[in-house]
């Protein structure tokens, strides 16, 4: 089955071309060629993708279970915040204006500072079965993860954190109001990307309606009818001026397709 998409107003970043979306309804390896997509928040999408796949609504769910919390992939974020504010569960405020859905943020280990997905993790479930966190290797914005997140659980615990979740509005209210996919480079050791591109003149910089926000220089955002192409030229041009000037190499955070 599959489900047609138009990214230009799916994606949060606004750009991309009406694609058919293959959807995934079962425990089911990824077919060959084909590149899963969550809630497009972190994707960059050219005209011509490859083969793209979702998972179906039908892993969109969240039930506590002696202690543990199963939730599906397609689970979006507001939904597991609303659910832990409801029952009292720690660990999971950092989801505070974090756009996305489970699967995503897993494979990305996404998160704010220290607080991340992986934090609170004890397994996940793939078209293989079930891996405990233990045997994924996962870093800063990253999981090496072979196969597709289905399904993962988490330890329950007591103590929802509004002091937290304030925290997490407050530096998320910080971040530009424009259409973005977020931070568009990672941090590079010993470096904020923000800052690198800031000194390198790119903070304000334009490329016809695409540009490096002025509130936060890492986040592209997309003035209103932005395209791929000029998103590209941004992101190229600031690689090589980073790289020219700090002999620091910038890798994307935001996903290229």
């Amino acid at each position: 089955m599959t489900k047609s998409i138009n990214f230009s107003t799916f994606s949060s970043i606004k750009i991309g071309p009406i694609k058919d979306v293959l959807l995934l309804d079962s425990l089911m390896p990824l077919p060959e060629g084909y590149t899963l997509i969550g809630g497009a928040n972190n994707l960059l999408m050219s005209p011509n993708p490859p083969p793209l796949a979702m998972l179906d609504k039908c892993f969109d769910f969240i039930r506590l279970e002696e202690n543990v919390l199963h939730i599906g992939g397609a689970t979006p974020s507001g939904k597991i915040l609303s659910f832990a504010k409801k029952h009292d569960l720690a660990g999971f405020e950092l989801m505070q204006k974090l756009p996305g859905t489970l699967g995503g943020m897993v494979a990305m280990n996404a998160g704010l500072k220290e607080w991340e997905i992986f934090n609170n993790l004890l397994a996940i479930r793939t078209e293989k079965g079930w891996i405990t966190k233990d045997n994924i290797e996962h870093g800063y914005r990253f999981a090496k993860i072979d196969g597709v997140v289905y399904e993962a659980t988490f330890a329950s615990k007591n103590g929802f954190d509004e002091n937290l979740l304030l925290m997490f509005k407050k530096m998320r209210d910080n971040q530009p109001k424009e259409p973005s996919a977020g931070s568009c480079f990672k941090n590079p050791i010993g470096h904020f990307a923000g800052k690198l591109i800031e000194e390198a003149g790119f903070k304000g910089r334009c490329v016809g309606n695409m540009m490096f926000s002025t509130v936060h220089a890492n986040f592209l955002v997309n003035l209103g009818g932005g395209t791929y192409e000029e998103a590209m030229e941004l992101i190229t041009a600031v690689k090589e001026e980073v790289l020219k000037r700090f002999a620091v190499k910038l890798e994307e955070e935001i996903i290229i397709l």
